[in-house]
């Protein structure tokens, strides 16, 4: 873990810079839980530095995703004290929707089209370049610019936003 800690951090930094302005989840704190995850589930070996990152990108959008399921279910009354609506923080909530949408839109889109499907999570989950993208799938640095592209494009009609650039 030593030896990779600091390219993660670097990753979720990266990954940080597209999410909202007071975000819940910092970008240490994703690495941390992201590691548990990895370690809870056995696996010790993998074939190639690009196979832990793309390993550690899916962590990290379980990760977010956890957590912006939690912060709507505290949001719901998840056993919390009851607080009142004027009280919720709109940014918070309208931040959980939209990780929850676009993971949602992602398992449709893997559905229809897996490498592009995976291609949005390595780089807008996982932070991975162009370069280290086309790495841990095994295709041209072109065919990910082009799958990253033609994802973008469907999740905006997806979710409705149009292209505003995320993912």
């Amino acid at each position: 873990m030593p030896l990779v800690y600091g390219e993660l951090h670097r990753i979720a930094r990266r990954c940080w810079s597209s999410q909202n302005q007071g975000h819940t989840l910092q970008p240490t704190a994703l690495i941390h839980e992201a590691y548990l995850k990895l370690v809870s589930q056995g696996q010790r070996t993998f074939q190639s530095r690009a196979h832990f990152f793309a390993v550690a990108s899916i962590a990290m959008r379980q990760v977010l995703v956890n957590h912006a399921e939690a912060n709507l279910a505290e949001k719901r009354g998840g056993g919390k004290e009851t607080v009142s609506l004027d009280d919720i923080d709109p940014a918070l909530r309208q931040e959980a929707k939209e990780v929850l949408a676009l993971h949602e839109a992602l398992k449709e889109l893997d559905r229809i089209d897996p490498r592009k499907s995976r291609v949005v999570e390595l780089r807008y989950f996982g932070g991975l370049s162009i370069e280290e993208t086309a790495e841990a799938l095994g295709v041209s640095t072109i065919t990910v610019t082009r799958d990253f592209q033609a994802a973008r494009a469907w999740l905006a009609r997806e979710l409705g936003a149009g292209d505003t650039g995320a993912p």
